[in-house]
């Protein structure tokens, strides 16, 4: 919800509710009404606070943690079988050559969407690995690469980034909400 219209319901009904009793009640009532109301804006404006305080704290918590996972390092033995199972017959990166790296992302990229719903947040950190190296593989060998090729690279690196974008931002509004 929008912090202007946080504001607004409070302030609409406050108004509203001092016009439909304003021909009924003398002035004196009317200032115990808005007096009732605007400690109700109150109360509400604590309790809104409150709840970003908290959710403040929880993503601080959830960085933090992530953080620590991203200083460990990775397992060869684990980033050895994340390599073959999403890039296949492509597995040996430092081999592509211009001709195969645009398979290769595409292959990666149809893992990636198949498997992407099951993935902790550490299975990203493999497939993120897995995609700088292909990323440094296509800086090698750029100059030889066709430029329909490197134009559909482009689009599928943008599409990897979002994907582990919107996985982050999954988790992270997961964290704050619990």
């Amino acid at each position: 919800m929008k912090s202007s219209s946080l504001f607004f319901l409070p302030a609409a009904a406050l108004l509203a509710a001092v016009a439909l009793t304003s021909c009924d009640t003398t002035p004196r009532e009317r200032q115990e009404i808005v007096r009732t109301e605007a400690r109700n804006l109150d109360s509400l404006a604590d309790r809104a606070a409150a709840k970003l305080k908290t959710a403040g704290h929880r993503a601080a918590t959830f960085d933090s943690t992530s953080r620590a996972r991203n200083r460990q390092p990775l397992d060869n033995t684990s980033l050895s079988t994340f390599t073959a199972e999403l890039l296949g017959t492509y597995a040996s990166i430092e081999t592509l050559t211009p001709t195969t790296i645009e398979p290769a992302y595409k292959q990666f990229l149809q893992q990636v969407r198949a498997r992407q719903k099951q993935w902790t947040q550490r299975d990203w950190d493999y497939a993120t690995a897995i995609y700088k190296r292909l990323n440094e593989q296509l800086k090698a060998i750029r100059l030889d690469v066709k430029g329909r090729d490197e134009l559909h690279i482009r689009a599928l690196q943008a599409e990897f980034t979002a994907l582990e974008t919107g996985r982050d931002v999954k988790d992270l509004g997961q964290a704050v909400k619990n």
